[in-house]
């Protein structure tokens, strides 16, 4: 008989971490997904929920409640990370260093107390820099008081975390995945991406700004998440950053694969950060999330005409990207079958057996 792997995911219910699921399940893997809610597990997962897949209701914040179920995993898959409410206006730097850095190394000390000695961290672009070329590499690490929001320091401290715990503990192996802006199916948060979609949708993006990004499908950070469990190196970090690309040409792609007419309407960068300012002081005022945060527009500055190296995956894994427009298509087809599902969704009970 074969020996089942068991894999420990940290938010499973999220972007990443839901296609990873499915791709570990679909790998022969038994999988404990760590949740924060039951409702969105159930969600999320279905009729996958059973034999294979247990959930693990749990937060970053309180690592030792759910400690116990790290017993017998062979990998921890960390993708959790307080992200989304970062760009959602004020400032969340206790919030961030709670759940990124100090959730981290929290979970690193019970899992190595659990046994478990592989791990692949999910980290991000935000921890490198850029350089003259434009052309940036898994080398160029960007330094904390270099970072341009709380986010981005938060990610940088939390990787000094993951660095400072291989170099105390020689027998604990661990590789890094940094993704850029991630699409796909299965964005129940929504993050930033999932939200993007929507309104486009409804229309309410409201012209073209001067912005460019790198955007992945989620199923190919998976993949990459998958093999650097199984053939990265210890402390290597591998960028799965995906394809740069204008605004106005996603926007363009977003036509071609919903049929949704784009916005024409230039928008200058300087009336963002007038629209975001006032948003802010509105989220002040009303406790509310804003739609357009100054964190946000300052991350879009920051990320203007950086591209991104993907030799080092190619080489190592022999991955690469899917086209966007089928990571849109996909995106597109499934934000419009949750709406219809959120119509008529009634939750239930999971079975975390």
């Amino acid at each position: 008989m074969s020996h089942e792997k068991i894999a420990f995911v940290t938010g499973a219910t999220g972007l990443l971490g839901s296609n990873l699921v499915r791709l570990l399940l679909a790998e022969g893997y038994r999988v404990k997904a760590l949740a924060r809610s039951e409702q969105k597990a159930t969600q999320q997962f279905g009729e996958l929920i059973g034999k294979r897949l247990e959930v693990v209701l749990g937060d970053l914040t309180s690592v030792d409640g759910f400690a116990p179920a790290l017993q017998g995993c062979e990998v921890i898959f960390h993708t959790a990370a307080y992200f989304r409410e970062s760009y959602q206006g004020g400032r969340h730097l206790a919030a961030l260093h709670k759940t990124n850095v100090e959730g981290t190394q929290n979970l690193l000390n019970e899992a190595y107390a659990a046994g478990i000695r592989r791990m692949v961290h999910i980290s991000s672009i935000a921890a490198l820099g850029r350089n003259a070329t434009g052309l940036t590499d898994e080398t160029m690490v960007l330094a904390r008081e270099a970072a341009p929001d709380d986010y981005y320091c938060s990610k940088i401290e939390t990787d000094e975390v993951i660095f400072a715990f291989l170099d105390s503990h020689q027998d604990m192996h661990i590789s890094l995945v940094l993704p850029g802006w991630m699409h796909g199916p299965g964005d129940l948060g929504p993050t930033s991406a999932g939200q993007f979609v929507q309104d486009y949708l409804q229309q309410k993006i409201p012209g073209v700004i001067d912005a460019a990004f790198s955007v992945v499908d989620a199923r190919d950070v998976a993949l990459v998440a998958l093999a650097a469990s199984k053939t990265g190196r210890r402390g290597e970090r591998y960028l799965a950053a995906g394809h740069p690309v204008t605004m106005a040409r996603l926007l363009q792609m977003m036509e071609a694969v919903s049929g949704v007419p784009a916005p024409r309407r230039k928008l200058p960068r300087i009336m963002l950060y007038a629209i975001a300012s006032l948003q802010e002081l509105f989220a002040r005022l009303t406790g509310r999330p804003v739609l357009l945060s100054l964190a946000t527009v300052s991350n879009i500055a920051n990320d203007y005409g950086r591209k991104f190296s993907a030799e080092k995956i190619r080489m190592r894994f022999g991955l690469g990207f899917r086209p966007m427009e089928e990571t849109l298509a996909d995106e597109v087809m499934w934000t419009r079958q949750s709406a219809t599902r959120r119509d008529t969704y009634k939750p239930g009970k999971v079975n975390s057996s």
